[in-house]
């Protein structure tokens, strides 16, 4: 745990992914900030319940109203046991137990100007515009941050004002970009060209600094200095006509730059920007002011118009779409308050740490295709018209027809994870498969502490419990009517005995809650074969993707590909490593080869070795190298980190000297860093995590016990032998740890970082230790446990708000696709990164399509086709029936196909279905 300025400590088990989104010093600003939450229909319990994830101080809950039957559409936290009781009071027990460390309380008096002054955040939610430009206007003055959110069926808006003095320390979020340095002129604007192995990716206007520079030495340590981006390799910075003369080498680093931005006090009536939407808000609201209601969902009586939209200026109304928001302003629906919700959330953490560009200052969104196709098509109020059941916020907009179609529906989740566990709440909360239908959800991952920060259905007690059965039994509770089957199997060819032709013809449609490509892929291809909808997302960090696959209508998810992530060359990684990533790449790879395997089967599978050096390598891991004790162990890890950053850094300077010259230039230049061997010392706490972490794994390998005594580690050390490299006779001699520092005056110290010992995770001490002693070699500067866990772990950051946003856009291609929408234009894939803020939306690629023509594709006249089906038949339903017990109920045959010029032709292949 690390400990922030008020000695509260950050839980770094609970909040791992958040922790790489957000980093150190912006939790510890989150944890000094108390949040109100005002509103607790679902819109507000959604802003809460992200916010209370995501680790403040406090948040207390406001709302002077009691459920009723419509907040049971979105609001997961109410129950129809709890209808009548005040909305506040009834979630506060749910919304604690998301998060020990945050104080979550309900208020349900009056929002007072001194009540207000307790909080650094206030968030509105279902509140009158009256009372937003009162509470605003306080806020404002008393820098007070405020967040305003609002849904009204198929609308949203977001509103922010972090006052005059908001400070954002991190505009983007991204890791600082880093290059090394080919040259630097002497000029007014001196010019620096990096090494094209890679365009730099800064930008004008960004910051600077410099290390490493030989010649030009005045640019070393110096303040950040403006750039200005000339090409992809080169930029300009300072006047350096007075500097030294540019020698060869450095590294330039950009640097985040604290950002003061200001924001000013807006009267809520007032808009000065061309906005449809803010206009159409205006109207409700003013309608909701005269009558003490909102209109009556899709009453063909005209009760909103354009003169209800106040002050707000717009060039030229759209009178279609004020009446179409004042068709749906009573709605309530679960994935609007999703989106909204976890992108308000997101709001709310900027204002409390400044970290990230937030909203500036209005956003708003809809979902108006979501709607029955075509613009002739209406609903009546009376299919829309409340039923006194919990569902009554989704008719208000859809009616009572779709809702009788979502409940039976049948749909294959596949992940209880982040995004498996949002989509579950999602569904439950719409009355998905709460008819006839059902929802089957697999996973076969038990529960962590770490996911408890964003997959909110788990609590601390379910810890080691399989995340499917629990996360379907809280959806239950949450709607006791939604059939659910938990399964904990992974998908992929070993369970297609399960999940076979059968349980796939019996689905609606698929969505993807996956962490891999690969399991991604194998479902897309499950979906194309069987030709069911696929819903995909995933998100890293702040940012999240939406892709909807439809079939016959889009292309598949596999259809387009992200480029291959970019390899290190294993030269680098051997001999010339020059960022901390090399050496982490290298320590996990060292890691793997001497701790992932047994001894018996590292030996066995020696690539390309034959049988005599199999034999000895056997010989030489049991026998030779085989210890028998704990003794042993420390000697072989001492041994051990002798040869690695001593020995073979010595044998590399023997063979490529500091000062050799490599076609007229010197060889370690450019990427190439110049090494140094290490000596070991026992005071060195770096130099121990190694001895010890090595030896513990080292001898759990061998099932003898370890020790993390390091006093008794260091006294065996005294005895250790270690082969020394000599440059003269080129052989090693052993001398012990004493008769080492014995003949050298002067041990070397390095200033490393102490890392803890405070668990028996070996693993991650080894590889963050061996990747630290290689930077150490090489002058890289070294990365602490949290950084080399998220690099070395191929760690994907994350953030509950993120989470909710994307789910929520998942569900409202979800109800298109239950609706049976046909024009691509109404499916919308979407992008978004809630740092910038951005968000975009596309229609999907359409399915590609390619039209064969005569003569006749196939070479075989029908009757032969026809024969040879019905001969193959007879053998796979032979086949099948010894083998699996059932038939198989189709045939794929791949087709080869020519063109008249004798060329290739791509074709679809033929499903041919056995009846």
């Amino acid at each position: 745990m690390a400990k922030n300025g008020n000695d509260a400590e950050i839980d770094e088990g609970l909040y791992s992914r958040q922790l790489y989104v957000l980093g150190h010093d912006a939790m510890k600003r989150m944890q000094n900030s108390s949040v109100l939450v005002s509103g607790m229909r679902g819109l507000g319990v959604e802003i809460a319940k992200n916010v209370i994830l995501g680790g403040v101080k406090s948040v207390t809950v406001h709302d002077q109203g009691d459920a009723e039957w419509r907040d049971l559409s979105s609001q997961f936290y109410i129950r129809e046991e709890d209808l009548g009781q005040n909305r506040a009071e009834v979630s506060q027990p749910h919304l604690a137990e998301l998060n020990n460390y945050v104080s979550v309380t309900a208020y349900t008096g009056e929002l007072t100007e001194d009540y207000l002054t307790k909080f650094q955040v206030v968030v509105l939610t279902n509140s009158t515009l009256d009372e937003q430009q009162r509470l605003g206007e306080f806020c404002h003055t008393k820098e007070i941050k405020l967040v305003v959110a609002d849904t009204r069926g198929l609308f949203g808006q977001l509103f922010c004002d972090f006052g005059e003095e908001m400070v954002v320390y991190d505009t983007n979020g991204e890791q600082p970009l880093s290059a090394m340095i080919s040259m630097i002129t002497k000029d007014s604007a001196g010019v620096v060209t990096c090494l094209d192995e890679a365009r730099h990716g800064f930008e004008s206007g960004d910051h600077v600094t410099f290390t490493e520079v030989q010649g030009m030495t005045e640019l070393n340590g110096c303040q950040p200095v403006e750039i200005k981006v000339l090409g992809p390799y080169t930029f300009s910075i300072c006047d350096t006509t007075g500097f030294s003369d540019y020698i060869r080498g450095g590294i330039v680093t950009q640097v985040k730059m604290a950002k003061k931005i200001k924001f000013m006090l807006t009267d809520f009536a007032k808009f000065d920007h061309p906005g449809q939407l803010h206009a159409g808000f205006q109207a409700i609201h003013a309608f909701q002011k005269k009558h003490s209601r909102l209109p009556a969902p899709w009453s063909q009586v005209s009760e909103v118009n354009s003169a209800q939209t106040g002050s707000a200026k717009v060039e030229q109304l759209n009178e279609a779409l004020i009446k179409k928001m004042a068709y749906v302003a009573a709605g309530d629906l679960s994935p609007i308050n999703a989106f909204i919700g976890g992108v308000a959330a997101q709001e709310v953490m900027k204002a409390s740490t400044g970290k990230f560009m937030p909203v500036m200052q209005w956003l708003y969104f809809d979902a108006l295709e979501c709607l029955s196709e075509g613009d002739d098509v209406m609903l009546t109020e009376e299919e829309c018209s409340p039923r006194n059941c919990r569902y009554d916020g989704q008719i208000a907009v859809f009616g009572t027809k779709l809702q009788d179609m979502l409940a039976n529906q049948r749909y294959f989740l596949v992940g209880a994870g982040a995004i498996g566990c949002e989509l579950l709440k999602n569904f439950a909360m719409i009355g998905l498969a709460s008819g006839n239908g059902e929802v089957i959800v697999t996973d076969m991952d038990t529960i962590e502490k770490s996911n408890l920060n964003r997959q909110f259905l788990f609590r601390p007690s379910d810890v080691t419990k399989m995340k499917s059965d629990t996360a379907a039994a809280a959806v239950k509770k949450m709607n006791p009517s939604i059939n659910i089957t938990g399964h904990q199997n992974r998908v992929g060819p070993d369970t297609e005995k399960v999940y076979d032709d059968d349980f796939f013809e019996s689905l609606d449609g698929v969505a993807n809650a996956l962490d891999n490509v690969d399991a991604r892929m194998y479902m897309d291809r499950r979906c194309v074969y069987y030709r069911k909808p696929l819903l995909e997302s995933g998100t890293l960090g702040t940012k999240g993707n939406v892709q909807v696959v439809i079939p016959f209508l889009t292309e598949s998810y596999s259809s387009s590909q992200d480029p291959p992530e970019k390899s290190i060359p294993i030269c680098t990684l051997k001999n010339f490593p020059n960022a901390i990533e090399h050496t982490l790449q290298w320590a996990r790879d060292e890691f793997e080869g001497l701790f992932k395997q047994s001894p018996e089967n590292r030996t066995l599978k020696l690539p390309g070795a034959q049988p005599v050096e199999v034999l000895e390598a056997v010989y030489k891991t049991l026998v030779t190298d085989c210890p028998h004790s704990w003794a042993d162990c420390v000697a072989w890890a001492r041994n051990h980190w002798q040869c690695q950053y001593s020995n073979n850094i010595r044998q590399l300077l023997h063979n490529f000297p500091p000062q050799q010259v490599n076609t007229g230039a010197p060889f370690w230049s450019g990427p190439k860093r110049c090494p140094h061997p290490l000596e070991f010392s026992t005071s060195n706490e770096l130099h121990m995590d190694y001895v010890v972490a090595g030896a513990n794994l080292f001898a759990q390998t061998y099932g003898l016990p370890g020790s993390t005594d390091r006093a008794g580690v260091v006294k065996i050390l005294q005895d250790v032998k270690v082969p020394i490299f000599s440059p003269r006779s080129g052989v090693k001699i052993h001398v012990s740890d004493q008769e080492l520092q014995n003949s050298n005056s002067s041990v070397g110290k390095t200033n490393v970082e102490k890392f803890k010992d405070d668990d028996t995770n070996f693993h991650m001490d080894f590889i963050v230790a061996a990747s630290n002693l290689r930077a150490e070699n090489y002058d890289i500067p070294p990365a602490d446990r949290h950084k080399s866990k998220l690099i070395a772990g191929k760690i994907i950051p994350a953030i509950a708000t993120t989470t909710s946003a994307v789910v929520g856009l998942v569900c409202l291609e979800l109800i298109k696709i239950v609706q049976g929408h046909k024009k691509l234009e109404s499916y919308k894939n979407g992008f978004m990164n809630l740092a910038l803020p951005f968000f975009g939306f596309s229609e999907p690629i359409a399915a590609p399509k390619h039209k064969v023509s005569a003569p006749a594709v196939l070479s075989f006249k029908v009757s032969v086709v026809f024969y040879v089906f019905c001969r193959m038949t007879e053998i796979v339903t032979k086949v099948s029936k010894k083998k699996l017990g059932k038939h198989v109920k189709a045939l794929v045959f791949e087709l080869c196909c020519n063109d008249l010029s004798d060329e290739d032709v791509e074709v679809p292949y033929v499903r041919y279905t056995i009846r």
